[in-house]
C-alpha cells in the first residue's frame, strides 16, 4: 500500500515475468522516481521541478506526467496494492480476516522497508513534512479503499458497497495512513511491523485502558 512501502520492481518468483513493453514501462517508471528521491534528498521537495526530474531521468517532461500525473505521485505511487490484494485473496478460507489481515500487513512492511529502508523513510517524512503530498495521499486512499472493500467482500461474501464493509476498509487504511505517520514523526525510531500489530490490535479490540 502506497503509504507504507516503496516502490517495486522486482517480480516474486511464483509470478509471470512480464512481457517487454510492461517491462519497459517498470524501467521508465523506477528511472523516474529514482531520478526524484535523488534530487528531492539533493536539494528538497519543493525546489525539485518536473524539468530536473525529466532531465535526470533521461525522459521528457511530457513522458513524466504520462506516468505520474502529479509530482506527488511520484513520491507515493507503487506497484504494490494489486499484490497485497492478491495475497488477501490467497490466504486460507478458514483462517480468521484479522488474521489474513495481520499477515499480509506484515508481509507488506517487509518487502517495502526491507528492500529500500531508505526510500520507504523519505516517502513517509514527506508525508509528514510537505501538505501537498499528504492531501494527495489522503485522495488515493479512496482506491486503495475500494480495492480492499472488494476483497472483504469477496472474503466475508458482503456487498461491497455497503456501509459496514466500507466503513472496515476506510477505517483501516485510514488507521494504516496515521500509522505511517506516526512512525516518520518519531523518526522512524520504533519497529514498523510492531507499530502495524498495534494498529490492528485497535482496529480489532477497540482502545486499550491504558497506553501501551
Amino acid at each position: 500500500m502506497t503509504f507504507m512501502t516503496a516502490a517495486r520492481t522486482s517480480t516474486p518468483a511464483d509470478r509471470p515475468r512480464p512481457g517487454l513493453r510492461e517491462r519497459k514501462k517498470i524501467k521508465t517508471r523506477e528511472a523516474i522516481r529514482t531520478a526524484t528521491y535523488e534530487l528531492i534528498e539533493e536539494q528538497g521537495y519543493d525546489a525539485t521541478t518536473i524539468d530536473q526530474i525529466a532531465e535526470r531521468a533521461e525522459v521528457s517532461p511530457s513522458t513524466v506526467f504520462r506516468y505520474f500525473p502529479t509530482k506527488e505521485d511520484i513520491v507515493l505511487t507503487d506497484e504494490y496494492d494489486p499484490l497485497i490484494m492478491e495475497e488477501l485473496r490467497g490466504r486460507p478460507a478458514e483462517e480468521p480476516w484479522t488474521e489474513s489481515v495481520r499477515y499480509v500487513m506484515r508481509r507488506a512492511v517487509q518487502l517495502g522497508v526491507d528492500e529500500d529502508a531508505t526510500v520507504s523513510r523519505l516517502r513517509t517524512r514527506l508525508m509528514v513534512e510537505v501538505p501537498a503530498v499528504r492531501s494527495r495521499m489522503m485522495e488515493s486512499m479512496s482506491v486503495t479503499g475500494r480495492m480492499l472493500c472488494q476483497a472483504v467482500a469477496e472474503r466475508t461474501g458482503r456487498d461491497p458497497d455497503s456501509l459496514e464493509v466500507r466503513v472496515y476498509a476506510m477505517s483501516l487504511i485510514g488507521g494504516l495512513m496515521e500509522t505511517s505517520l506516526y512512525w516518520a514523526e518519531n523518526g522512524h525510531r520504533e519497529d514498523l511491523a510492531d507499530l502495524i500489530d498495534r494498529t490492528l490490535d485497535v482496529l480489532e479490540h477497540g482502545l486499550p485502558r491504558e497506553n501501551p
